[in-house]
């Protein structure tokens, strides 16, 4: 038997009425809101008679004919879902009338809705739409549904203040139509036939899109999206692009800003680990680099050098220039050497680029192909590495041992990224930074060389900002910082720089107060005068080191001291017995009493300091005892 359409009666709809309100007058108290869903009605005729209430529901039944809303001008809130009707707001229109479910009916086109000037909230879900229309005039509606219809482009929305729009399950094929929406925060396109984000560059307040099992298959397509910042929520579930290697950091290597990526919250862990494997800081290539080095060192027969090995007065001594490409440094290294050949020698580093015009094999680089370059690598004969403008460069420590042997320190040139790799090795050279501040001269110099295209001019002058700024946020990475717009003033300053470096500014000013010079051959047999000599430099001579060791290390700040002297404490204190804490594994008893590998950072140097120090601690308790 066959159920029976239910007519809806005043008292059935007296039993379904809630939230009692009142007139002006105070003398009579209608009923604002009245509940029937799910009782199987197709007639509603009857309310008609209730012209009071502000909100009505009658989902799942089998409503067909609405025209009774329109005897209801108080009506804010209409619920009609899961019912029959074909008739779009067959009614007239409430004036208050804001939100409205047409979800669930039989819906085959949409009206002109210039009358419904009050709608916020409009849910057509479930229809058969082919079109969006008739919302135009709409100006306060800012939530509309229309998910699972036939719908295959988006129109006539320009105007509209939409902030949520729902357009899943339909039959789209692209964004057009969206790009001036530009109060939208949330669109959920999933279950449509999109490929491209094209369209949504310019939607700057979007804070969520969901784009599931769509036919997104290419990472770049996110580039569309880079520019909403407050984009925090893409779901890309179930296009071809998650079979992307890598797929999920290189999303959030673009989208730096997302909290969740296909539904899934995104860590700071992932956010560090997408950055550091697509663009990845200076600091953290000069540390990979560092580490590649060593682990290739450690992986061939270890030799002992004894020319560049750390002694406990002073490093070996180097000077280092850097600067953006073709500020002059590889010139000024080369003129340094010259005129001051007693003391220093040029570092030649590796290339895998062409010379250029007038530069020789051997003297200026090493020139050497990709293969042998990466062979190298393998072989541990660098130092340093880094790739700029194309070609890898790499400083070998046979560069340096070549010049050491020779009794003379090592000058090299390098660009910024050479500089963050070197400062990780136990070389502890001076660093001059030779920076251009007229741009105009800068480009001049450049263009004048005719090796440089104009893109190439570009990214130079690009870097000088970059050069400044490490230089201002880190201010004592740079031992000194020389403006280089000018060849002959910047290696005056150089000159000037480097003579103080060795004490000849003292010595050219002692010797002018004299009346007689003294031979150059007692001033060699004079070891007490060595370093203050212009002969070739004998890292034998304990002259030499305590020499370096002035010119070499910066005066220490009061904060270092104190650092120095916090780090001394504990180590006394362990000897002593008073307080065996982390410091304690510096002393132990057998053969193996240092055991350096289970302190990778430990600086060997700063230990035997400690343990030269701790021989007067003991020495003096003993004598006490």
């Amino acid at each position: 038997m066959a159920e029976r359409d239910i007519i809806l009666s005043a008292r059935l709809v007296s039993s379904c009425v809630t939230r009692l309100g009142r007139f002006d007058t105070g003398l009579q108290h209608p009923y604002h809101h009245v509940a029937l869903s799910g009782r199987k009605l197709r007639d509603i005729s009857v309310l008609c008679n209730f012209v009071h209430l502000q909100k009505l529901e009658l989902s799942n039944n089998r409503i067909t004919d609405l025209s009774c809303v329109s005897h209801m001008p108080f009506l804010v809130i209409l619920d009609v879902s899961h019912n029959e009707i074909s008739d779009f707001f067959g009614f007239e229109p409430p004036k208050n009338l804001k939100e409205v479910n047409f979800s669930h009916n039989s819906l085959t086109q949409m009206k002109d809705m210039s009358d419904y000037e009050a709608l916020v909230k409009l849910d057509l879900d479930h229809n058969r739409l082919k079109r969006i229309h008739g919302l135009e005039k709409c100006c306060k509606l800012t939530h509309l549904s229309v998910a699972h219809n036939n719908i295959a482009s988006v129109r006539s929305l320009d105007h509209v203040p939409l902030a949520d729009l729902n357009l899943r399950g339909n039959q789209l094929k692209g964004t057009k139509g969206l790009e001036n929406l530009s109060r939208l925060q949330t669109l959920d396109l999933s279950l449509n036939h999109i490929s491209s984000l094209a369209g949504l560059s310019n939607l700057h307040l979007l804070g969520s899109i969901d784009m599931e099992r769509n036919q997104i298959s290419e990472i770049e397509e996110c580039q569309y999206i880079h520019s909403l910042l407050l984009l925090r929520d893409l779901n890309l579930l179930g296009n071809p692009v998650q079979e992307q290697p890598d797929y999920r950091l290189s999303v959030l290597f673009l989208l730096q800003h997302l909290t969740m990526l296909d539904q899934e919250r995104v860590t700071v862990e992932e956010k560090v680990f997408s950055i550091n494997k697509y663009d990845p800081p200076m600091e953290v290539v000069a540390a990979r680099d560092h580490m590649t080095h060593l682990m290739y060192q450690l992986m061939q027969p270890q030799l002992l050098y004894d020319t560049t090995l750390p002694s406990d007065d002073a490093p070996y001594p180097m000077v280092v220039l850097t600067g953006p490409q073709g500020c002059g440094k590889r010139e000024m290294a080369h003129r340094l050497c010259e005129d001051f050949d007693e003391y220093f020698a040029y570092g030649i580093s590796h290339t895998t680029r062409e010379p250029y015009f007038g530069e020789e094999n051997g003297s200026d680089y090493h020139f050497v192909s990709e293969e042998e370059f990466q062979l190298l690598v393998h072989r541990g004969a660098f130092l340093q590495t880094v790739q700029y403008g194309g070609h890898k460069y790499g400083l070998s420590r046979d560069a340096i041992e070549d010049v050491a042997r020779e009794g003379l320190a090592c000058c090299v040139q390098m660009e910024l990224e050479g500089v963050l790799s070197l400062k990780k090795s136990i070389f502890e050279p001076r660093y001059i930074l030779l920076l251009p501040t007229i741009v105009d001269n800068y480009k001049a110099t450049l263009r004048s060389r005719n090796l440089y295209t104009d893109a190439q001019i570009e990214a130079a002058v690009s870097r000088i900002e970059l050069y400044a700024d490490f230089n201002r946020e880190q201010p004592s990475f740079f031992d000194n910082v020389i403006r280089c717009d000018y060849w002959d003033k910047a290696y005056q300053m150089l000159e000037r720089i480097v003579k103080n470096y060795l004490l000849l500014e003292d010595q050219e000013e002692g010797e002018g107060k004299t009346t007689e010079k003294p031979p150059t051959e007692e001033l060699r047999s004079d070891s007490s005068t060595l370093s203050h000599s212009a002969t070739a430099l004998d890292p034998s001579e304990l002259p030499y080191r305590n020499y370096f060791a002035k010119t070499q290390q910066p005066h220490k700040t009061p904060v270092e001291l104190a650092s120095i002297r916090r780090r001394e404490r504990p180590v006394r204190e362990a000897v002593t017995g008073k307080s065996p804490g982390v410091y304690s594994w510096l002393i132990r008893r057998g053969p193996n009493w240092l055991d350096w590998p289970t302190f990778p950072n430990c600086n060997l140097m700063v230990c035997l300091d400690f343990l030269f120090d701790l021989e007067g601690v003991v020495a003096h308790r003993k004598n006490q005892q």
